[in-house]
C-alpha cells in the first residue's frame, strides 16, 4: 500500500461503495459516476492497495478479507470527513442556553441593556449575559481567547486594533447636564462659554484619556477644565449635582440621569461632534451562527429613541 500523502483520498468513497455493493454498476449509480470510470477507479485501488479486493465467484463478486477489515474503518474515517467538513450548524436562540460575555460602555449599560435583555428573555428565555466594562484587553486578547464574545459602545474615534472587525452601531448627540441650582449656566452654550466652565470628565477603561470632544477643542487650539475625571457617568453625573461643574455626554445617558437627579439639560456648541459609536468582534468568529444572532439583537438598538 501506498503511503497516505501518495493515496488518491476520493477513492476512499469509491472503495465504500464497491466493498458495499459487491456489484460495479450499482456501485456506479451510489457515487454517481458511469460504469466504465467505476470500473478505471477499481483497478486504481486495487494498484494502490496491492490487492484485488473484490474476487468474482459463483455467487457474483466478493470482497478479499482485507476489504472486508478495511470497510469499517473507511466508513468510519468517512463519516468523520462529513462531520468536518458539514456547514455550522445553525443557532437556534430559543433553545439555546448559551452564555454571551459582553464587554461594553456606561452607556450601553445603563441605557442599553435593560431593554436589550426584556428583549432577548423574550426570544431566548434561556441564554445568559455576562457584562464586563470594556478595558484595552477586553478589544484585544479577551476576544480572541473567546472570553468576550462583542465589544459594544466603543467611540469609533478611539484607538482600535486593526485586526479586529469594528462595525457601526448607532450615532449620538451630546447633551450638556448641569445642577438643577446653576443659575450661571445659560440654556445653550457656546464655544467660548464651553471652555470657561469646570467640568466633570468621562474617562473610559481602554487607557484613554483623550476623548473626541478633546481633540475637537485641541483643533481650535482650545481645552477644557476638568476638575475630575471619573470611569463612572453615574458617579460624574451625581457630581455636577452638587457643584457648579457641567458634563458633556451622550444624550440618551443624559436623559435618563435628569430624570433621576437634580439636574438641567444644557446644549452644547452647534459644532460639538456626535459620537460614532461600534461593535467589535474577533474575526476569528465571525462565522459563528451564534454570534452572528448576538449582533443582529444588539443592532436592533442601533437608533436612539426620541426624548
Amino acid at each position: 500500500m501506498k503511503p497516505l500523502r501518495q493515496f488518491d483520498l476520493n477513492l476512499l468513497v469509491i472503495f465504500e461503495a464497491l466493498i458495499s455493493e459487491c456489484h460495479v454498476s450499482k456501485a456506479a449509480e451510489k457515487v454517481f459516476l458511469s460504469q466504465s470510470a467505476m470500473s478505471h477507479a477499481l483497478n486504481r485501488l486495487r494498484q494502490q492497495l496491492d490487492d484485488p479486493l473484490l474476487i468474482r465467484t459463483e455467487n457474483g463478486l466478493q470482497p478479499t478479507p482485507h476489504a472486508l477489515e478495511m470497510l469499517p474503518d473507511v466508513r468510519e474515517a468517512l463519516q468523520l470527513i462529513n462531520r468536518t467538513i458539514a456547514p455550522t450548524a445553525s443557532f437556534v436562540a430559543h433553545n439555546s442556553d448559551r452564555t454571551f460575555s459582553i464587554a461594553c460602555t456606561d452607556y450601553f449599560e445603563s441605557v442599553i441593556f435593560p431593554d436589550l435583555l426584556k428583549h432577548l428573555q423574550s426570544i431566548a428565555p434561556n441564554i445568559r449575559l455576562e457584562i464586563e466594562m470594556i478595558s484595552e484587553r477586553a478589544s484585544a486578547v479577551r476576544l480572541e481567547n473567546r472570553q468576550v464574545d462583542i465589544v459594544v459602545g466603543m467611540d469609533a474615534t478611539q484607538k482600535i486594533p486593526a485586526h479586529l472587525i469594528v462595525e457601526h452601531w448607532r450615532t449620538e448627540q451630546f447633551v450638556c447636564l448641569v445642577g438643577q441650582d446653576n443659575h450661571w449656566v445659560t440654556e445653550s452654550l457656546s464655544v467660548d462659554q464651553f471652555v470657561t466652565l469646570s467640568h466633570v470628565v468621562f474617562s473610559d477603561l481602554t487607557g484613554d484619556t483623550t476623548s473626541a470632544i478633546d481633540n475637537w477643542l485641541s483643533s481650535q487650539q482650545l481645552s477644557r477644565h476638568a476638575i475630575a475625571r471619573t470611569t463612572n457617568y453615574m458617579a460624574a453625573a451625581r457630581v455636577v449635582s452638587k457643584t457648579p461643574a457641567i458634563i458633556t455626554l451622550p444624550s440618551q445617558m443624559a436623559e435618563l440621569f435628569f430624570q433621576m437627579l437634580p439636574l438641567r439639560k444644557v446644549s452644547p456648541p452647534s459644532s460639538i461632534p456626535s459620537i460614532p459609536m461600534t461593535t467589535i468582534h474577533h474575526p476569528l468568529f465571525s462565522n459563528d451562527p451564534a454570534l452572528i444572532w448576538l449582533k443582529e439583537q444588539i443592532h436592533l438598538f442601533n437608533a436612539p429613541q426620541t426624548t
